[in-house]
């Protein structure tokens, strides 16, 4: 026997409710028929959310019975929240696999366990966590000057430290000469591992990372130490190779 639900979700010319995707979606993994209405204005939404008291579209009817919204209907088949919940390392994670992904086909077909790959992976990542931080500055030193030691003396230094990374870790990149990439990755890698050991090793301080941008859910630790420990070797390899 067929489970069928009705779904009503917002579709006009100038919007398409993802949520309404999203519910139309979950209702087919789990083997329903759907029947699916179109609010195509602001006129059938506003008349839909009176006559049946809600406040928000879409909304979503199994067997007669109102389940509710996109939330709603997730919880209605045991699949908890949507979207990413609490702390987690999924952009450290992503962020670091595609560096080290860059880095070995870069050296392809050549020796992957080398001095080189380690280099071009860690100057991928450091563009890749660079871009995280570009993408909000306000964000992101709003964040970062709670725990960074010159940051939270120079304000205007949280601002300059992505556009060094990104530049440090290009350098390392294209062969620029050591001299002029190494210093500015040994000083903020320096300065980057002595604040971070001071809040979470020191002080004790529970904060959040902005390590991949000032909207993180990455507590300040391991990830971070690791980051600035990154920069500090590779500007000894850039000197010493």
């Amino acid at each position: 026997m067929s489970k069928h639900a009705v779904l009503y979700r917002m579709m006009t010319d100038e919007h398409i409710c993802p949520f309404g995707l999203r519910s139309k979606d979950l209702l087919e993994r789990q083997g329903y028929e759907i029947e699916d209405h179109y609010l195509r204005s602001r006129e059938e939404i506003d008349a839909f959310k009176e006559k049946h008291q809600v406040d928000t579209t879409p909304q979503t009817f199994i067997d007669g019975e109102r389940v509710g919204g996109y939330d709603d209907l997730r919880e209605f088949f045991g699949k908890g929240e949507a979207g990413q919940q609490g702390t987690s390392y999924t952009p450290v994670i992503a962020i670091f696999g595609v560096a080290l992904a860059a880095a070995i086909g870069m050296v392809l077909p050549g020796d992957l366990v080398s001095m080189p790959t380690l280099m071009l992976f860690i100057g991928f990542a450091m563009i890749l966590l660079a871009v995280q931080k570009l993408q909000d500055l306000h964000s992101f030193t709003n964040m970062f000057i709670t725990y960074d030691l010159l940051a939270m003396r120079h304000l205007r230094y949280a601002y300059i430290y992505p556009f060094v990374e990104a530049y440090a870790g290009i350098g390392m990149i294209s062969g620029f000469s050591a001299w002029l990439v190494a210093p500015f990755s040994l000083f903020i890698g320096v300065v980057g591992a002595i604040s971070v050991y001071k809040a979470v090793y020191v002080d004790k301080r529970e904060l959040k990372c902005a390590c991949v941008g000032g909207s993180s859910n990455v507590p300040l630790g391991f990830v971070s130490l690791s980051e600035n420990l990154f920069m500090i070797v590779g500007a000894l390899l850039m000197m010493f190779m």
